[in-house]
């Protein structure tokens, strides 16, 4: 009975390690993701070509609609004209359905495109651990001219557009 129990607790522990194996984060330097998914009007977005050129912030978060991650979408909407003003194109980024993220982009009129990316295809692709039912962690990560500039893995929801604009004035 012992054998078995011992078995099973290694087992658990193997498993839990297993499922929560993630890529590293892209570092600063690195090439931005050549991927592709859907935003919240269905329609296909090539990430690999809207981060070739310009200054772009992809950001990532757990679940619309939820409080941190209102927040977050709320400060880059309130901020979105000096956003604009310093160049910077925005992409919100979570697991949720394309469904979802259109209430979410209604309910709070937000300005900028929303993927959904239900499959984790973009969230593996930037390595942004997951949690629980593949949950984005709330990362951010400013792209210019297809590289990596900048990399925030806590992002803070009440201050992600004026942090972004200093990252993107500083590099």
């Amino acid at each position: 009975m012992k054998k078995i129990q011992t078995l099973l607790a290694f087992t658990a522990v193997a498993a839990i390690s297993v499922s929560s194996v993630q890529a590293d984060p892209l570092e600063v330097g690195a090439d931005a993701p050549k991927v592709t998914t859907t935003d919240q009007n269905g329609k296909a977005v090539d990430l690999g070509k809207e981060l070739a050129t310009g200054t772009t912030l992809v950001y990532f978060y757990p679940k619309a609609d939820t409080p941190g991650c209102t927040k977050q979408a709320c400060n880059l909407r309130d901020e979105f004209e000096a956003v604009k003003a310093a160049g910077i194109k925005v992409f919100g980024v979570s697991a949720d359905t394309e469904e979802d993220q259109k209430k979410f982009e209604e309910k709070y009129q937000l300005p900028f495109t929303l993927l959904a990316d239900k499959k984790g295809e973009v969230i593996k692709a930037f390595g942004v651990p997951t949690k629980g039912a593949g949950f984005a962690s709330r990362q951010s990560f400013l792209i210019r001219d297809g590289k990596v500039i900048w990399v925030d893995l806590k992002a803070t929801p009440t201050t992600q557009a004026q942090d972004a604009i200093a990252a993107a004035k500083a590099s």
